[in-house]
């Protein structure tokens, strides 16, 4: 059914600006609404899956035109509703003092609570039952980080923020520190103007970043990345990487920790995004210890838990290869010589090599 022959433009209009005002009291900074045009999008991401930027990340091809081509994942969408949550607590550590910190863990702000993914389709769920509750049954389906979705330009479109030269979506009154969610919907909600760009001749976020993995502005190479390689990467990380990688574990925030937009960054209050189990400014020795039950233990319903014990062990290890060298991360590290992954063996030896070094490769 034509849902524009049962609703009148000011009935949508008026449904709209309730869905923002029950969106709001479930936790969303800020809803957008906009049709599902991403032609221009598909261009870029057909050149860049080319280029090979998306390294072992096989699935960003594998679904074809369907991550932008909304109706391809859900016939009949006309609409989508992007969401915004602020993200950064204040509660957890200071994450430049962390940076500074050689012998502590870099865990990227998103991941330090509860995962996102959980938090915001619970949330979303929430905002389609209640828009049910409003008007009757609707066709819909909700997104998080979790199927071939284009948000970051579905949210540009819906004015939540441009996209910025390190590919992230930008709000020029609350930063970056923020996730997205999508509902797809044949609800013919009236759109909202995209974003205009703010980024100008800056270029803080293609400077700073370590491993030089945004080549141009606007253009990522995924392959450098230091999230790519700590989290999606599944071997070995390559060694030209390892000691720009420093003593980040899980992640990076660089190219949003010296974003000018980022001053304007809101913290959060939610309680689901507060660290858990120190990982805001943990001890690198004390997290090579963990067990994989311990680890199993201490990540549930985290996102870092996806990675696995192995990757994790891979990750630290190549920390403790940059740390200040110490007799305690020494033995640390010789305590896992002898583990059975091969992988986990070879970021050890690298790191111990290190530390037999008197000029740290990469430093």
């Amino acid at each position: 059914m034509d849902l524009r022959q049962q609703f009148t433009d000011r009935d949508l209009a008026r449904l709209a600006d309730r869905i923002r005002g029950w969106g709001q009291g479930l936790g969303f900074q800020q809803i957008g609404f906009t049709g599902t045009d991403l032609s221009a999008d598909e261009k870029r991401l057909e050149a860049w899956l080319r280029q090979g930027r998306h390294g072992h990340m096989q699935y960003m091809a594998r679904h074809g035109a369907k991550r932008s081509r909304p109706q391809e994942l859900l016939p009949d969408t006309v609409t989508v509703i992007s969401v915004r949550m602020d993200y950064l607590h204040p509660a957890s550590a200071d994450p430049e003092t962390v940076l500074r910190s050689p012998d502590t863990g870099y865990v990227s702000r998103y991941a330090l609570g509860r995962d996102y993914h959980k938090v915001i389709r619970r949330r979303l769920q929430k905002l389609a039952d209640r828009i049910v509750d409003d008007i009757g049954n609707f066709s819909y389906r909700a997104f998080v980080d979790s199927a071939p979705v284009l948000e970051k330009p579905l949210a540009r479109n819906a004015g939540l923020g441009w996209i910025g030269k390190h590919t992230n979506l930008i709000h020029r009154d609350a930063g970056s520190w923020f996730f997205l969610g999508e509902i797809y919907t044949d609800l013919p909600l009236p759109p909202d103007r995209p974003a205009s760009e703010h980024c100008g001749t800056c270029r803080a976020c293609i400077d700073v970043c370590p491993t030089r993995a945004i080549v141009a502005p606007w253009e990522l190479d995924a392959r450098r990345c230091i999230s790519y390689l700590t989290i999606e990467h599944p071997g070995s990380i390559p060694e030209e990487f390892r000691g720009p990688i420093g003593n980040r574990i899980y992640g990076c925030d660089d190219c949003q920790l010296f974003c000018p937009w980022n001053k304007f960054a809101r913290k959060t209050a939610e309680p689901d995004f507060r660290a858990r189990h120190g990982l805001d400014a943990p001890s690198l020795i004390e997290l090579f210890d963990w067990t994989e039950t311990q680890f199993l233990d201490r990540t549930a319903g985290s996102a870092i838990r996806r990675i696995g014990y192995e990757r994790w062990l891979r990750n630290v290890a190549v920390a403790l290869g940059n740390a200040q060298t110490d007799r305690t991360l020494i033995l640390a590290l010789e305590g896992r010589r002898n583990h059975a992954s091969g992988m986990v063996r070879e970021h050890v030896e690298w790191a111990l090599s290190r530390h037999q070094s008197p000029n740290k490769v990469g430093d």
